[in-house]
């Protein structure tokens, strides 16, 4: 577990919520190869671990990230392809693990969400943002393309039309217009952020975990599949919840009018 205070990522796990904080907040939380590598570790970390059932991700102070380090690319001069590769195959591999971990990502945005940073908020499964956001997917303005999977996620979000206007002109994007968009679920005020997001990712983590993990795998799956396959796939989850002891236990509480206790069973 990465806990240093200086850390570029930190990693903690505490009843049910594993919280990953970008930690550079010098740099506005710009990602760097030990960013990104260490991002990748913790994201790992945090699917893998049975007691974790929601992933929180977050940015320490004015940002949540203001996407990659330039610096790093102007230090590596001519070998800027090749500190590219360095960068992204940690990031690529985090995002992945993201997308299939069982558990749901929950991003926490408040400040620059730009670039990478824009395309790690974009691959949680729900997201809320203080007032003060800023979206924009700059890499156009740095000749650059995108990468995160943001040329996946921005039209399946936005549409093909609008996730095309989003990318090429990288207009920054504020609070209403996100929320307007479908990019956040929730705008708060800034200074009650962290406790909105950390509520609602406690309404998950109290959920029955295994329903919870099946719908995020349902409405994942239904991106690429067709509608028979897709009713098969929910045909037999729902008979899988059927026979769990959380499933019960939910029945149990309904009838007795009491508040469920889900054992993840």
């Amino acid at each position: 577990m990465m806990s240093e205070e200086r850390a570029p990522v930190v990693l903690s796990v505490a009843d049910g919520i594993a919280d990953i904080q970008f930690n550079r907040p010098e740099a506005l939380n710009a990602i760097n190869v030990a960013a990104a590598r260490a991002f990748r570790d913790a994201v790992e970390l945090a699917a893998s671990d049975g007691s974790v059932r929601v992933i929180l991700l977050s940015g320490a102070g004015r940002a949540f990230v203001a996407g990659g380090d330039l610096t790093y690319f102007r230090d590596a001069g001519a070998d800027a392809s090749k500190a590219a590769t360095q960068l992204i195959e940690p990031m690529h591999a985090a995002i992945l693990r993201l997308r299939s971990a069982p558990q749901p990502v929950v991003a926490c945005l408040q400040g620059a969400v730009a670039g990478a940073g824009m395309s790690v908020a974009l691959a949680a499964d729900l997201a809320v943002a203080a007032d003060d956001v800023a979206f924009n997917m700059a890499y156009v303005r740095v000749a650059a393309t995108p990468d995160c999977s943001a040329s996946w996620t921005l039209p399946r979000l936005l549409g093909m039309r609008k996730a095309m206007e989003v990318a090429l002109l990288a207009d920054t994007i504020r609070a209403d217009e996100a929320l307007r968009l479908g990019l956040v679920n929730r705008i708060v005020p800034r200074a009650e952020l962290d406790s909105e997001t950390r509520n609602l990712a406690r309404r998950l983590a109290d959920s029955a975990p295994l329903a919870v993990q099946g719908i995020k795998r349902l409405l994942t799956a239904s991106l690429d599949t067709s509608l028979a396959a897709q009713l098969d796939a929910e045909g037999a989850s729902f008979v899988r919840a059927a026979g769990t002891r959380d499933f019960h236990e939910a029945l149990a509480a309904f009838f007795e009018k009491r508040a469920p206790r889900f054992v993840g069973q």
